[in-house]
């Protein structure tokens, strides 16, 4: 059997594992022309389609990948893109990151998902860029210009809404808990249940990505039975990177008159904001 013919056979049979209870990726080996190889599981699914990953982990493997391209101390991830150029699928993926614009003090780190599609060709599914920046000690002067959430609730059996049908994949790998909000800004706290890349702890910049674009979700202003309305992309901005395992979002969401919307989130951890998300969201009557 040929790699292409494998990779298609990969991509057609179940994913590996059961939602929530395993890692978003297992390492494949070996690594071809500079791409890092994973096969995804049944915890990246999306709510969308059973044969399409949710947003969440494949940002949160383009974060781990350019956090990991020509690390340097005194530096660090402060915006990162991705772009969504089509639906990602479950089965085998490859990830590769450079530097696309070197820099003593900023510097643009660039990087692209690949998929095989079933006529084996190979194409890029999502690709991000970042810049990463010199860090200086500025703790003198701090200052967040949004209020802190209340801190994360007790669990309750009322859960945070999901909608009906959504309790699958991806959605089983994170727990949310809500505080109250208003018709105005939904708020939650998330927080993985399960690693990015199975036997690797996840830093606290991919622990960003690996819950940020369920904003989207939860910020829904409309009815899932009726319209679809998927983001075309995910741009976090981190004044701050989090200190806790809990990852906070205030979730405010607009839908204009022709199919175009956008989602703005608050990012928190457990000491106040950290930075802010925005998808653009792309919505249509079912």
């Amino acid at each position: 059997m040929t790699r292409t013919q494998d990779v298609t056979a990969t991509q057609q049979r179940d994913p590996i594992g059961e939602a929530g209870t395993t890692a978003y990726y297992l390492a494949q080996e070996p690594a071809v022309e500079g791409y890092e190889r994973y096969l995804a599981s049944a915890s990246t699914v999306s709510v969308w389609a059973a044969t399409m990953q949710h947003g969440a982990p494949p940002s949160a493997l383009l974060a781990r990948a350019v956090e990991r391209c020509a690390p340097r101390a005194g530096a660090r991830v402060a915006r990162l893109t991705m772009e969504i150029l089509g639906p990602v699928p479950v089965g085998e993926v490859e990830v590769r990151a450079w530097v696309e614009r070197p820099g003593k003090r900023i510097e643009l780190i660039a990087a692209e998902l690949i998929a095989t599609q079933p006529d084996g060709s190979r194409r890029a599914v999502a690709k991000a860029t970042a810049w990463r920046i010199a860090t200086s000690d500025t703790s003198g002067v701090t200052h967040a210009a949004d209020a802190p959430l209340p801190p994360v609730p007790e669990p309750t059996e009322v859960g945070w809404g999901v909608p009906d049908g959504w309790d699958v994949g991806y959605v089983r790998s994170v727990e949310i808990r809500a505080v109250a909000g208003d018709d105005v800004t939904r708020r939650v706290w998330v927080r993985p249940l399960v690693e990015v890349v199975a036997g690797e702890e996840i830093s606290p910049l991919v622990r960003v990505f690996s819950v940020a674009d369920v904003a989207n979700g939860i910020g829904a202003r409309l009815d899932p039975n009726r319209f679809t309305f998927l983001n075309t992309d995910l741009t976090i901005d981190l004044f701050r990177l989090p200190v806790s395992e809990w990852i906070g979002l205030a979730v405010q969401t607009s839908i204009g008159p022709d199919g175009v919307g956008t989602c703005s989130t608050v990012l928190h951890d457990e000491q106040g904001p950290i930075g802010r998300c925005l998808q653009i969201l792309e919505v249509r009557p079912r």
